[in-house]
């Protein structure tokens, strides 16, 4: 049963992961007043199976030059890793209630980073080198904040378990104590997924598409799972800090929609970042505010203990 239950899990991150993409076809469409995917069945609702057997079923071909092996391993190495994530998922039936769910996290998201250098290596392009340099002193620079954000609120929860966020959801959303928190994560978050206004890597005005230039049809298509399956993981993640942990009502899962709606709209609105002001921000901006949160929290945390420990005498 648990086999079962995880082998459902990944085949429904897979399917929402295909109409993620339809959605944000839809919203970028509508923003900028035009017609989306809307021919192959009912409003479009098919165009994401016609897409993946058009990536699958084309041609593959690889460069001349590159390192051939480890060329077609990356995307898959990729995919395994954005999928072994939501091994966090927090149900309790039939699943792995992880005591350390933080660690796991900041591991596994660390992870991503070494497919990424290997993808820009093993091309042997200038523009997949390029990108893949970016994105890596993008993603180091901003997990730092990340895990110092996090670090905060499993503090306050008293543990490391993602469980333990659904006994805070009846008295308190933590947005509503840590609303300039919830911002600086939600920045170090499009960072780490690389999505607009901080798609450095994947630069299509200067790199043409950065890291991934010389992938097509299967392994881009790997690439592009593991990408926005990332996006709808940090999204639960958010939701179930931020907004509230009750993950078995429905509400928690319009609330994901809603965030991810929310990556779209950013991708519609804002032009990307400059490279110097984004290291900026992560190490001048977020970094110091960040850690003043780690220590009001931590003090909090001595008061309240303090307090406990006085009134037991």
């Amino acid at each position: 049963m648990f086999i079962l239950s995880s082998i459902l899990l990944l085949l429904f991150v897979l399917v929402s992961v295909g109409f993620f993409t339809l959605l944000e076809r839809k919203v970028l469409s509508y923003m900028q007043i035009r017609k989306g995917p809307n021919k192959v069945g009912f409003v479009g609702l098919l165009q994401p199976f016609s897409d993946g057997m058009k990536l699958f079923l084309k041609e593959q071909v690889y460069p001349l030059n590159s390192n051939f092996l480890i060329y077609y391993l990356c995307p898959i190495i990729m995919l395994i890793q954005s999928l072994f994530i939501w091994c966090l998922f927090p149900f309790y039936f039939n699943c792995v209630s992880y005591s350390f769910g933080l660690l796991f996290f900041l591991c596994c998201s660390s992870l991503s980073i070494y497919p990424t250098i290997m993808c820009g290596w093993s091309s042997n392009s200038v523009y997949s080198m390029l990108g893949m340099v970016r994105m890596v002193s993008q993603v180091i620079s901003y997990e730092v904040s990340l895990s110092i954000i996090l670090l905060c609120f499993f503090m306050l929860v008293n543990s490391y378990n993602l469980m333990n966020f659904y006994s805070f959801e009846y008295w308190s959303w933590f947005i509503f104590i840590s609303f300039p928190l919830f911002f600086c994560w939600f920045s170090c978050a499009l960072a780490e997924t690389n999505r607009t206004p901080f798609d450095f890597s994947e630069g299509e005005s200067e790199l043409v598409s950065g890291f991934n230039i010389e992938y097509g049809s299967g392994g881009f298509s790997y690439l592009f799972i593991s990408e926005y399956s990332s996006i709808i993981f940090i999204c639960m993640l958010t939701t179930l800090i931020f907004l509230g942990g009750d993950f078995y009502s429905f509400f928690f899962y319009m609330k994901m929609i809603i965030l991810c709606f929310v990556f779209i709209w950013l991708r519609c609105t804002f032009p990307r970042f400059r490279f110097d002001k984004l290291m900026y921000l992560a190490w001048k901006c977020y970094l110091p505010m960040s850690l003043g949160y780690l220590i009001f929290f931590f003090l909090i945390k001595l008061l309240v203990f303090y307090h406990f420990f006085l009134l037991s005498y």
